[in-house]
This record gives C-alpha cells, structure tokens and sequence, in this order.
C-alpha cells in the first residue's frame, strides 16, 4: 500500500470493493484497524483465534447447514448483508449455498459464531466423522484463504491423498493450539 518492503511475518489488510486481501507492513496495518480509516474500504484482519468449548455442536446440528463435506468456513459479507459458507476444494475456496435460517439457529446456540468481525473473521467449522463433536473456531479470515490455498497445491484424486490430508491435520492443529477460550461479554 505505502510501498514499504513487507516482513516474512506481515499482517493483512481486507479491500471490501475488491474482496481480496493485501500483505501489508506494520504501519499501514495499524491504520486500517479503526473502522472508517480509507473511507471504510480497508478493513485490517485480526488475528484471534478463538473456541467455545463450553458450547459444543453437535452433528445433528451442522447436518442442519447442509454442507457436503467435513470442513468449511463462514464469513458474514457486509457488501452481501448475509453470512456465506465456502469450503476449501482443489478449486480454492467454493462458495456453497446455506439455509441462512438453520445459521440463525445455530448462531442462537452457539454465540461464537455470532462474534465474527464481518469481512475479516470467520467461522471455521470441521467434522470428522458421522459421530463426534463438532469443531468450532473463530479465525481470522486469512487463515482460510492459506486452508484454501493448501488444498489447490496438494489435493490429490478423490480423497485428496496423504499430503492434503496431513496438511489438513497440521492446518487444525495449528488453530487450536492458537484458539483461546471464548467468553461472551455479559449485555
């Protein structure tokens, strides 16, 4: 933005009129963390990662969300006004149809998914298998866009092949390890 050389370790900024993200230095990553700073176009990306434990979902409750597979994420849009889903594929990050009335219902049981920043976080939501608990996060949106960005480079036939699916658990591992305890703010 500022043409300043950008560290290895660098934040991100989100262009709202552009949905992409840009790698930015430390200054102009700061400025964009007030809301109307560039007219509110830019938005910076946060870099929490949070969990709610106390809350779990449970398959019933994502077989509600109708997503195919076992791994994706939500962002609420604010150029849309409403919460997309996407998965990560070979294709990059799909966007699929969602019942945004089950979100709503979901979202009400599970206020993690209602603490999203619009634009810049997302719901990060996987499954394992037919029976366990569903794993929850909120992550800022960057990290789904690397998920994304794992899966073009490594999927490999049908399943995706040990090298995408090892990255898959690396990726995971990776975020819960980072994801702090969620606590909602009592209103």
């Amino acid at each position: 933005m500022c043409a300043a050389e950008v560290a290895p370790s660098h934040g991100h900024v989100a262009d709202l009129e552009k949905s992409s993200l840009l790698c930015v230095c430390r200054p102009c990553y700061l400025l964009f963390t007030h809301g109307q700073a560039g007219g509110g176009r830019y938005k910076a990306v946060p870099d929490r990662y949070l969990h709610d434990p106390a809350r779990p979902m449970s398959a019933a409750e994502w077989d509600e969300l109708e997503i195919p597979v076992g791994l994706a994420f939500f962002m609420y849009s604010s150029q849309a006004g409403q919460v997309t889903g996407f998965y990560p594929s070979p294709a990059g990050a799909t966007e699929c149809r969602l019942d945004l009335s089950a979100w709503e219902r979901i979202a009400r049981a599970h206020p993690l998914l209602g603490a999203i920043e619009p634009d810049v976080e997302a719901a990060l939501i996987t499954r394992t298998d037919k029976t366990s608990v569903v794993g929850h996060f909120l992550v800022p949106i960057d990290a789904c866009y690397e998920l994304a960005g794992r899966m073009r480079m490594l999927w490999k036939g049908f399943d995706g092949g040990t090298e995408a699916l090892a990255s898959i658990a690396e990726f995971l591992d990776d975020v819960r390890s980072h994801a702090r305890e969620f606590s909602q703010e009592p209103s």
